[in-house]
């Protein structure tokens, strides 16, 4: 709850298939399911700027050591970002080692290691608690050329005492994702609508919906939506963790207690499904609907499944996805300068050059923002 979460300002759209909904384009295109509904602010700015164009890189700064460490916990990126890496180590000379884990424990693993002062020189950081909590390891990285394309609002919660101590991966947008030659879930108007096509395809031998065990998946992202339905998100979370507020008397959540019984009642226990099981079920049409986002491109590229598409969840008749910059990358400042120098020409070389930006949206499945994204949300 803590973590701000805002709504794409769109009407109930496909998008298709995600692969191609976060590929680039010749002047990039903002977040799928944003640009779309004529967000007019949603551009990207296409800033160019070589990894040596790093402000304040040349007279006077320390000179970039010969490899960096990054950690991340986006096990479906792990392979395209050790190739990407290699990319940047034959463009620039700096070698990359990479490190992964799984979302679960990434966070515990990488405290531990910035603790024991054997922490890499990029991670990947969140906002709030977790970023007041890391804040002495995050580097101000406001000296870094690119920063200025960022768009104000997409750092204000990686902004502590004027410095920027992050860099938006991406944005990232989630809802129904659902397998296109079963049904269309665009046409869900309500939440009624949705149990109801949920029963059609059990009684088609389909599953109709699926949710998966991992914590952020099964309750994080589709609580978002209550939440993010309400007036004022922030003063009733404010209110909720004071204890002058409760959910249980608020409508929506109502609504959204009701589906779940729903969901419960009509669909697999999701304590006994896991993440790559879910996406393999939607995938091989063994299920119709899941609760997911557009990160789920990259697994399905592995059934080559190009028939996904994906709507927003019709709580209390929403017709918006939920959107969110999932994760920051930042660097460790703990490390030596040099190596903070290296992994800030690292950030600025994935960001600007014509290479870093074809692993990020082509690769990686990235929502194309570039250094600029989603304004006025």
């Amino acid at each position: 709850m803590k973590k701000k979460l805002v709504m794409a300002i769109a009407s109930i759209m496909s998008i298709g298939m995600l692969v191609t909904g976060c590929g680039s384009a010749a002047t990039g295109s903002a977040a799928a399911g944003a640009a779309e509904a004529g967000n007019k602010d949603s551009q990207v700015a296409g800033a160019k700027v070589d990894a040596s164009e790093v402000e304040g890189a040349d007279e006077g700064s320390a000179a970039a050591a010969d490899k960096i460490i990054i950690f991340q916990s986006k096990a479906e990126i792990q392979d395209q970002l050790e190739d990407c890496a290699e990319s940047f180590t034959k463009e620039t000379g700096i070698e990359v080692e990479i490190w992964g884990t799984t979302g679960d424990d990434y966070q515990q693993q990488l405290e531990t290691k910035l603790a024991n002062n054997q922490g890499p020189t990029i991670f990947t950081q969140q906002s709030g608690d977790i970023l007041l909590r890391l804040k002495d390891y995050c580097a101000d990285l406001s000296d870094i050329g690119c920063v200025k394309d960022i768009p104000e609002g997409l750092t204000a919660d990686i902004t502590l005492d004027g410095k920027t101590m992050g860099i938006p991966y991406t944005m990232e947008g989630f809802g129904i994702v659902y397998n296109k030659s079963l049904c269309d879930a665009t046409t869900l108007k309500s939440t009624d609508d949705f149990v109801n096509l949920i029963k059609e395809q059990n009684a088609a031998g389909v599953k109709g919906f699926e949710l998966t065990s991992e914590d952020y998946f099964l309750i994080g992202h589709i609580m978002n939506t209550p939440f993010a339905l309400m007036d004022d998100p922030d003063d009733f979370i404010a209110k909720l963790a004071k204890g002058e507020a409760k959910m249980a008397d608020q409508d929506v959540f109502k609504e959204f207690g009701e589906l779940m019984v729903a969901v419960r009642d009509n669909c697999d226990n999701p304590l006994e499904q896991n993440y790559d099981g879910q996406i393999g079920d939607l995938a091989t049409g063994k299920a119709a609907m899941i609760h997911q986002g557009n990160w789920c491109a990259g697994m399905f590229g592995d059934y080559e499944f190009e028939d996904a598409g994906m709507a927003p969840l019709p709580l209390a008749g929403n017709d918006k996805l939920a959107v969110s910059v999932p994760y920051y990358w930042a660097v460790n400042a703990s490390a030596d300068p040099a190596e903070q120098e290296a992994g800030k020409q690292f950030l600025t070389w994935l960001y600007t050059s014509e290479t870093g930006k074809s692993y990020l949206y082509d690769q990686f499945g990235f929502v194309q923002i570039a250094l600029s994204c989603l304004r006025g949300i």
